[in-house]
């Protein structure tokens, strides 16, 4: 399904690189011109491109894990939960028409609205214990693959074939099912750690189709590379902040209604955590992890406050953890800007974190009062701004590591990676850990995977 976004692309990288091309441009104040900034090598337009896809791809995955729990629970919140994951269909149709018309974007969307349309006829089969439902439902599925594959295949022009893309939508739609499966027989451990992989799928996927994109149309991206040191630690920042967006604001959701999920849900949102804790650790040692830590447990205690007030109805404790955020962004931001040598300034910083809370916050305040609309507008809005910080630190961070980050040259090939995408040649593991640092913090405030407990 989501390959159909390789179409997507060209356009999608327009739309949805505007806000990050200017705060990659905000945060790197204090250092250089704006116009070494959008120059930088995590800013050419092969970048963008990759970065675009990889956003609505692990945004697929992400909401529509979640709309299918919600459709089996008979959640009050379904409708608003699977208008967000149209939505995210909607962007791709839009993009479609931007580069192949509307012609080729009505095209796009039936095959997409039938995809759609074969889970939705799964989740209702599981909810009515309809075995045979759910057979005809996985079958559908199985020639969607074929008919997607081969659409993949002739629109790249055997860039991506048949072959490698119907393996990759066999993984992509195995772990769609199997984190709903898991779900509904209550293996919650097993479906948030399927979702997490689905999204990270995706990130591949994204990758993958980025450089069949510009090996296609290299002009129209400056013949530049969408797969370079530098690139990779842009998506993988971007990747991580995404998907803490994501998982924090369903993980509140969770505590707010007690589900019996709210633990590994939790349990997902600190794993994301623990990656960026591991490679503070991997780079500056095991002081400097454990320092790491415990700021970052500071941090999610404020939110555990404000998800505990609220429950209680303690007005005066949701507005001391607010203020208990706000001391924490300020001192976040002046880390930073110290950790990137002045290149990400605090006043800016402190103005992306101060967004980004209370995106969150507002996501879950709606959700608690049953304004389920805007709950979700705000969740779609706290994914798309993550994109924001990941583009602004990674430009910080290859500028101040400029040897780390020499640009390749476009491969020869494609990766035999099907759907997948990276293969063994991604950035150094100390540099995205660095890169993990510096996003820690950033995310940090988003801490609302303190939901936790």
């Amino acid at each position: 399904m989501k390959m159909n976004k390789l179409l997507v692309a060209l356009p999608l990288s327009l739309s949805l690189l505007v806000p990050t091309a200017a705060l990659a441009d905000s945060h790197g104040g204090g250092h250089g011109e704006s116009t070494q900034q959008m120059e930088a090598p995590t800013a050419t337009k092969a970048a963008e491109l990759r970065i675009a896809l990889d956003t609505v791809l692990t945004e697929h995955a992400f909401l529509a894990v979640e709309a299918m729990r919600k459709g089996v629970d008979g959640a009050e919140d379904f409708d608003q939960a699977s208008g967000a994951l149209l939505a995210n269909a909607e962007d791709l149709k839009a993009a479609v028409a931007s580069v192949y018309g509307d012609e080729g974007a009505e095209q796009f969307d039936a095959i997409w609205q039938s995809h759609i349309g074969y889970f939705v006829d799964y989740v209702t089969a599981t909810a009515e214990g309809n075995e045979e439902g759910k057979e005809q439902a996985l079958a559908e599925l199985e020639e969607y693959k074929v008919e997607q594959a081969k659409f993949f295949d002739t629109a790249t022009e055997g860039r991506l074939s048949e072959e490698a893309v119907v393996e990759g939508l066999d993984v992509h739609v195995d772990q769609l099912i199997g984190a709903f499966d898991a779900y509904v027989e209550g293996d919650f451990e097993t479906a948030y750690e399927w979702e997490r992989e689905s999204i990270h799928h995706m990130s591949m996927f994204a990758e993958t189709l980025s450089i069949a994109i510009t090996d296609q149309f290299p002009e129209k991206f400056d013949n530049t590379n969408p797969d370079t040191p530098a690139v990779d630690l842009r998506a993988s920042l971007n990747t991580t902040f995404t998907e803490h967006a994501g998982l924090a604001a369903m993980a509140m959701q969770d505590g707010a209604d007690g589900a019996e999920s709210f633990d590994q849900a939790a349990g997902a949102l600190l794993a994301n955590a623990d990656d960026l804790s591991a490679a503070v650790g991997s780079v500056y040692g095991e002081e400097a992890g454990a320092q790491f830590e415990e700021t970052w447990k500071s941090h999610i205690g404020y939110f555990v406050d404000y998800v505990t007030a609220t429950g209680e109805g303690n007005e005066e404790g949701q507005e001391q953890a607010r203020a208990e955020l706000d001391q924490y962004i300020v001192d976040q931001a002046a880390f930073l800007e110290s950790a990137t040598e002045g290149r990400i300034p605090a006043d800016a910083l402190e103005e992306g974190l101060t967004a980004h809370v209370e995106q969150l916050l507002t996501a879950f305040d709606s959700y608690v009062a049953g304004d389920y609309e805007t709950a979700y507008a705000s969740i779609r809005e706290a994914y798309a701004h993550m994109t924001m910080p990941a583009a602004g630190l990674s430009a910080a961070i290859t500028d101040q590591f400029p040897e780390q980050f020499g640009e390749a040259e476009m491969p020869s090939e494609m990766p035999s990676t099907g759907m997948g995408g990276m293969s063994a040649n991604s950035t150094a593991p100390y540099l995205y850990v660095l890169a993990g640092l510096l996003l820690a913090a950033l995310i940090t405030t988003v801490a609302v995977r303190t939901r936790k407990q």
